[in-house]
């Protein structure tokens, strides 16, 4: 008989193996499936499961936690991605009305929405930079191939939030902005089209948010922006 349970906290395919593993460990469970995208395991076993069999064989690692059954269908989507959703609408707003107080055009607008997009998203990110590390290495081409880099990136999204609140219309930041979110897109692309079932490592390790083509839009939406800025006027 199958039993499906929710388990949250994992942040890499490190982390799936882990609960595979514990999985496994219990009592008359002869197979486990371990869901990274959706939090989802399901597991095989010979005898009734109890949510408290899963919780005690996940105990030694307090930073997963475990929930009755399966994961939300598409329903769940707004769920899923509100956090995400939430902080474009804080700084849709935030961006929209100090442009309006300071008689500022579109221009200004995109430069105070994309200096607090990198700013909030490279937040996230310094909280668990370890978390965010073993994510990011999990599709990123660069990271992948020198881990260095995935320590490095979150400087890289500050210092675009900083050079976008200070020098907006600044044709350096601009270009930076679309060569390192450009490059980062690449990774992102590969990873939907091969439908890898990996957390997309945007928001840290805070929100369980998984790898979608959510994510390829944000990336190309500043992408798309920054060139925006570098056109001539």
């Amino acid at each position: 008989m199958n039993a499906t349970f929710q388990v949250t906290g994992m942040t890499c395919s490190g982390c799936a193996a882990k609960v595979t593993h514990l999985c496994k460990s219990i009592e008359g469970v002869a197979e486990a499936a371990v869901d990274l995208a959706s939090g989802q395991v399901t597991l095989q076993a010979d005898r009734d499961l109890r949510l408290s069999d899963l919780e005690n064989a996940l105990a030694p690692y307090p930073k997963y936690s475990v929930s009755e059954g399966a994961a939300e269908s598409s329903a769940s989507s707004l769920k899923t991605f509100w956090p995400l959703i939430l902080i474009g609408l804080f700084l849709t707003g935030v961006s929209s009305l100090v442009t309006w107080q300071s008689g500022g055009n579109w221009g200004d607008w995109m430069a105070i929405f994309m200096g607090g997009f990198f700013l909030v998203f490279s937040f996230f990110k310094f909280l668990d930079i370890e978390g965010f590390v073993n994510s990011y290495r999990g599709y990123d081409l660069l990271a992948r191939r020198w881990n260095a880099y995935g320590y490095v990136y979150p400087f890289l999204e500050l210092g675009l939030g900083i050079g976008w609140c200070t020098s907006g219309h600044s044709t350096e930041v601009a270009a930076a902005t679309v060569g390192i979110m450009g490059f980062s897109a690449i990774g992102v692309i590969q990873a939907v089209a091969k439908k890898q079932t990996i957390q997309c490592a945007c928001l840290g390790t805070v929100f369980n948010l998984p790898m979608t083509t959510v994510t390829i839009v944000e990336d190309l939406l500043m992408v798309g922006m920054a060139l925006w800025m570098l056109l001539p006027i």
